[in-house]
């Protein structure tokens, strides 16, 4: 097999994702501690079982990343191998998939790309590596594109729930306060890995409104752009949002999806995160 696209499960991508017997893809899964119980974020993750811990739990829930065994593992059988992970300011994949590289024996060129963002952020950047592929990039080639357009994509996203966001120290003090008030529905944004606010809003329907407007201010064309919509038990929402967005945006797709279990357990029930 010449290529292998290798991606953490913070991506909200099942192992199906893509199916090509001459490009592989694997997931490799972060796991999460909730009310004494080890949820393995894969494709058989029960997402309800696992809130209903949490709603449960005295303690906070705890999340880890793979280890450099679980990336390695997957290194097998290609020549060229790209690894695409989490902001490494929020998880220590990367870190962990770069140390999975340094000590990987085989004859394989791998690249580790730490995405900056989350999500829907980190599907754009496998379907970006899986098309050029497909395209008959090189290797090289293929390393040098998906750099520029991690670099090009953004992320936007409100909350109902902020708390294991708070608990695990995901965000700075400052933005943990503004997003624990209870008048603020705080619009929050992925710069260079780090989460901030760019707006204050009092409502949810506001906020979701201001995403909008903002999509425009953060990028000047979207016709060739994928929009990617991620929610956690909140298709409402979504499709209300993808309505909006339709109507003042052409991208070349727009995408509704359910966060998982990496995801869901830090955006917690209505949260909405979109990527572009």
């Amino acid at each position: 097999m010449e290529f292998k696209i290798v991606v953490d499960s913070s991506s909200n991508l099942t192992s199906d994702h893509i199916k090509d017997e001459n490009v592989g893809f694997e997931v490799v899964p972060l796991t999460i501690r909730v009310n004494g119980k080890e949820y393995v974020d894969d494709d058989k993750i029960n997402i309800n079982e696992m809130f209903k811990d949490l709603d449960e739990s005295k303690v906070a829930g705890k999340t880890s990343c793979p280890s450099p065994y679980d990336f390695s593992k997957t290194f097998e059988g290609a020549k060229h191998i790209i690894v695409i992970t989490i902001s490494s300011k929020l998880s220590g994949c990367y870190n962990s998939a770069m140390a999975a590289k340094d000590m990987y024996e085989g004859d394989a060129d791998i690249f580790v790309i730490d995405s900056k963002l989350v999500a829907g952020a980190m599907r754009i950047l496998v379907d970006a590596t899986y098309r050029l592929i497909k395209e008959g990039k090189s290797y090289d080639e293929v390393v040098k594109c998906l750099t520029t357009i991690r670099d090009n994509t953004n992320l936007l996203f409100v909350l109902d729930k902020f708390d294991n966001l708070v608990k695990n120290g995901r965000m700075n003090k400052v933005v943990a306060f503004i997003a624990t008030m209870a008048f603020i529905r705080p619009l929050c944004y992925g710069e260079d890995g780090e989460i901030k606010v760019k707006e204050k809003i009092r409502t949810l329907k506001g906020a979701l409104k201001r995403l909008v407007v903002n999509i425009g201010k953060m990028v000047s064309e979207t016709k060739d752009r994928i929009c990617v919509i991620s929610h956690t038990c909140n298709e409402a929402d979504a499709m209300y949002l993808k309505t909006l967005i339709k109507e003042e945006y052409e991208f070349k797709e727009i995408i509704v999806e359910e966060n998982r279990g990496l995801c869901a357990f830090y955006s917690l029930q209505g949260g909405i995160i979109v990527s572009f």
